[in-house]
């Protein structure tokens, strides 16, 4: 079944659309992951044989053989339970497989995955597995409108391509202020979770400020400048106090960047 186009209303009813990933790139995703996970495996029981053989060539051998192979067990456990919900929780909906992929688990209102859901679509993979070879997450995600899997349902999420920031034919004013002032979104170094806390409400204002921001008069932008940095850049634990309305500038000017690369897309 081919990729679809979906269209999401967030809770500040703005209106997103996405192109749905379909079973293909889905499934080449999810075999990249697996095989990452087995060669984690491979890695650990590998080191276990060299625990558990290593000192016998010495001349003697370990009391309680019991004990290393509980902790592989427990780590194996761990890194394939987590490897998915934790990855996508922590990564914005992006496992290795499906970054590579170019596609990612969002809510249905558009958000980035929570927690909460994460643990519920991953949980669910162990009935999306059956009865073998994830037969039944196949069957739901080929014949479902927006290519769901049972785990996407009951959690409320959705897989979409990557939407990629739109290409300028032509620069605009402020890609030649951005340019003369050397700004760009890697003079931010901001964690998963920070980017989290901003919702669309951030970006429109983000967004208004940098696009009018070369149009408005040196004395309205000063102003204009100190309530954003007030709001935005205290949110992301940046201290205002101090810095003059240039470097105050800069710094909204390099967020306007960084939350491009999440919110500004086309399909």
């Amino acid at each position: 079944m081919s990729d679809d186009k979906v269209s999401i209303k967030t809770p500040e009813f703005v209106s997103l659309q996405f192109q749905t990933a379909g079973l293909g790139s889905r499934a080449i995703a999810f075999m990249i992951d697996q095989a990452i996970l087995i060669i984690i495996n491979m890695i650990i029981l590998v080191i276990l044989f060299f625990v558990m053989t290593g000192p016998e060539s010495l001349g003697y051998s370990i009391q309680t053989p019991t004990i290393p192979i509980a902790i592989a067990i427990i780590l194996i456990f761990i890194i394939n339970a987590g490897y998915f919900f934790l990855l996508e929780y922590m990564t914005g909906g992006r496992t290795i497989g499906k970054k590579l992929l170019g596609i990612r688990v969002i809510q249905d209102n558009g958000h980035s995955i929570t927690l909460l859901s994460s643990f519920i679509r991953n949980l669910l993979r162990l009935i999306d597995s059956l009865p073998a070879s994830y037969l039944t997450g196949i069957l739901m995600i080929f014949f479902h409108s927006q290519h769901k899997r049972l785990g996407d349902v009951v959690a409320g999420t959705i897989v979409v391509h990557e939407r990629k920031g739109k290409k300028r034919l032509t620069e605009s004013s402020l890609d030649k202020e951005l340019k003369e002032r050397n700004i760009t979104g890697e003079m931010l170094i901001l964690e998963e979770w920070t980017l989290k806390s901003f919702g669309s409400k951030e970006w429109n204002l983000i967004k208004a400020y940098s696009e009018r921001f070369t149009h408005i008069e040196e004395e309205e932008r000063r102003e204009l400048t100190k309530k954003l940095a007030g709001i935005l850049l205290v949110k992301v634990g940046i201290e205002v106090e101090g810095k003059n309305t240039y470097d105050l500038e800069n710094l909204l000017l390099s967020l306007y960047l960084v939350m491009r690369e999440e919110w500004e897309y086309e399909l």
